[in-house]
């Protein structure tokens, strides 16, 4: 015999078998939950016959702030690696021997296999490899990225480090997709904006620790070597890759404890819920589009810059490499805890397009002032900082307003698609502007790719206003608004109910029936054994 859960004993044969797994996950589930199931929830957990500690009880708060600790560090050594060649532009650039332009190849490989995996990315999630196999997937391709870059620093071979770049990319976009994933299985309601803010800020804190931490390994790198040069670069490279496989056992761990959640809960993977059609691209609305053409023109006149960023603060502002490198990372500096009260100000306010508006108009007069002018550059870089956090506390939430929620998962990848391939473009654009016409036409791109989206967002406005749409309304208008959408649509659907059930009341009527129905039409006189059908004939009182 072996002793199961407390209350009972079970009989069962020798080895693992099935019955054997589930008596031991039920065991767990008891011992853990505190036999949940004949007592008041909040009733004391015991582990392994002693009160348990909250950390291992999956229902309660300390294990989920675990888990939450975890689900941030899961993105922390993408988002750090991601702007090392920002971080170290002039060591790129001077050990590699390569210009400006094939220096942001490192940034347009990146994003060209996400111009497809954006796509893809929720599909292989969802149905080939489960949440928790996708996210040591994704983490395995960026933590071997990042060692295929260092070991092409090592050789002097750039060609090599593109490649890393490209293996890097596969990994990038779709591990923030699992991120995601876990916050929305793991986390409901209310608080999972907090959960999305918190995820978000330590994204930007992996980015501000690269760009000021990077430049002091390189110099003690190139200590221990003796020299500058490609193995210093190689070194430093290998030694940032630590980020990505701290984020890679993360992937182990949160997987273990999800798994282990679901033995005990019995609850299920979570779901993208992405559903890809990309039929579903000739039904989207005009607003969709320029929402599209918002987001790319914006975000490649902030992230090339970053890039390139560092050796402009150098030459033009006779900046220190520690303090440009510092000046060039406050946009993330900012962001990381602006974002969730921005976010927050979104939400109790509503007036999207308004928000977006006052953030492409900040950041061109940020591009115009860092330009044209030599005012201290800590003022257009903290307004770029500003604006680039309410941007995208106000634009990405829009998509949800002007498509059905069976379409969110194609608008979404499209929008994700467009922006990687319009980066990887003007990374290349950039590089080769910058090598042959300098940093003011540069600059002068940068402000008419703004000035595009100005007049995208101008459109969008009264494409909203002539379609009476929501995408500029206050929040308690748009909730008023949403609300009496539900109800009409709750409505509707109980008239379709109503319909269906009224068609189900409806017998069929074989040949037997339709003839004795006929003729009782007719007035004849049926036989008595023909009352059997009487539910088939019309007029019953013939048969009296």
């Amino acid at each position: 015999q072996e002793v199961g859960p407390p209350g009972h004993v079970s009989s069962s044969t020798s080895g693992r078998g099935p019955g054997r797994d589930a008596m031991a996950d039920e065991a767990e589930r008891e011992a853990l939950l505190g036999g949940q199931d004949r007592r008041p929830a909040d009733s004391p957990a015991s582990c392994c016959g002693r009160v348990a500690s909250a950390f291992c009880d999956p229902r309660r708060w300390p294990h989920r702030v675990v888990v939450l600790v975890l689900m941030c560090f899961l993105g922390f050594g993408s988002y750090f690696c991601y702007d090392n060649p920002a971080a170290l532009q002039t060591q790129v650039m001077s050990d590699m021997q390569v210009n400006t332009a094939k220096f942001m190849q490192l940034y347009a490989w990146y994003s060209w296999p996400n111009v497809i995996l954006c796509f893809l990315g929720g599909f292989l999630l969802d149905r080939v490899f489960g949440m928790r196999l996708g996210t040591i997937i994704f983490s395995l391709f960026v933590c071997v990225g990042q060692v295929i870059v260092a070991t092409g620093a090592l050789l002097n071979a750039f060609w090599l480090m593109e490649l890393g770049r490209f293996v890097f990319g596969i990994g990038g976009e779709s591990l923030a997709v699992a991120q995601n994933t876990y916050a929305v299985s793991w986390f409901k309601g209310k608080e999972l904006n907090l959960v999305f803010g918190l995820q978000l800020s330590m994204a930007r804190l992996g980015s501000t620790v690269n760009m000021n931490i990077m430049g002091w390994i390189y110099s003690r790198a190139a200590e221990m070597v003796g020299s500058m040069g490609h193995r210093s670069l190689g070194i430093s490279l290998m030694i940032a890759a630590s980020t990505c496989v701290f984020s890679l056992l993360c992937a182990f761990f949160i997987g273990y404890l999800d798994r282990r959640a679901k033995r005990i809960l019995n609850k299920d993977q979570c779901k993208t819920g992405e559903v890809v059609k990309l039929t579903d691209v000739k039904d989207f609305p005009l607003s969709l589009w320029l929402i599209f053409l918002i987001c790319v023109c914006y975000y490649v006149a902030v992230f090339p810059f970053i890039g390139l960023g560092k050796v402009f603060f150098i030459e033009k502002f006779n900046f220190s490499v520690k303090e440009a490198s510092f000046i060039n990372s406050i946009v993330y500096i900012i962001s990381a805890p602006a974002s969730p009260f921005l976010g927050i100000l979104v939400d109790k306010v509503g007036k999207n397009i308004f928000w977006v508006m006052s953030a492409v108009l900040m950041t061109l007069a940020a591009h115009m002032m860092l330009a044209f002018t030599f005012w201290n550059p800590w003022i257009p870089m903290c307004l770029l900082g500003a604006s680039y956090s309410l941007l995208a506390c106000a634009l990405w939430p829009m998509v949800a307003f002007v498509v059905p929620e069976h379409q969110l998962g194609t608008a979404y990848g499209f929008m994700q698609s467009i922006q990687n391939l319009g980066l990887a473009v003007v990374a290349i654009v950039a590089g080769s502007l910058l090598d042959s016409k300098g940093y003011l036409l540069l600059e002068v791109f940068f402000c008419a790719c703004l000035c595009v989206a100005f007049i995208a967002v101008v459109a969008l406005y009264f494409v909203d206003l002539l379609s009476e749409g929501d995408l500029n309304v206050t929040a308690w208008k748009r909730s008023k608004l949403q609300a009496d959408a539900a109800a009409e649509a709750a409505k509707e659907e109980r008239i379709r109910q109503q319909q269906v059930e009224d068609l189900a009341k409806i017998q069929p009527i074989n040949a037997f029936a339709a003839r004795n129905r006929y003729l009782s039409r007719l007035g004849a006189q049926l036989p008595e054994h023909y009352t059997i059908h009487g539910s088939a004939l019309a007029y019953r009182s013939v048969l009296k």
